[in-house]
């Protein structure tokens, strides 16, 4: 069996003959926290490193403002999913990083799951019932 990529659908249909298609804010809304926990996961980062780094990987679908990001982060530190701590940088400055805990974790593993069969149940009713195979 072979496992066909969400990704590899997600490419064909944002892009059409070379061209750049928009993708709707409010579909990108509902996983912005699950991105931001992922990030997390990966290694503490202060605010702005989330925002640079969430448009690098996502080639700038992603472009948070710090209006958005930090009610989320603070939405976030306020119910146990990720903690907060300065650390002076080099150049003297205090940043301010994040960091995920183990609540936080299982939160990113339960929307982990739940994208996965959702994006499983677009794609199949986008593809006119169409069920691919996973290994």
């Amino acid at each position: 069996m072979y496992r066909l990529s969400i990704y590899n659908f997600y490419i064909d249909d944002l892009y059409k003959g070379g061209l750049y298609m928009p993708i709707d804010k409010s579909l990108m809304t509902g996983s912005t926290t699950t991105l931001i926990l992922k990030l997390l996961e990966e290694k503490d980062m202060y605010g702005y490193q989330m925002i640079e780094t969430l448009a690098q990987k996502s080639d700038n679908t992603f472009n948070l403002k710090a209006g958005t990001l930090y009610p989320i982060l603070h939405n976030l530190e306020n119910n146990g999913f990720v903690e907060s701590y300065e650390k002076e940088q080099s150049n003297g400055k205090i940043r301010k990083y994040y960091h995920i805990t183990s609540k936080g974790k299982k939160l990113l593993q339960e929307k982990h799951r739940e994208w996965i069969n959702y994006s499983s149940i677009v794609n199949r009713i986008l593809n006119g019932g169409l069920s691919y195979a996973t290994v």
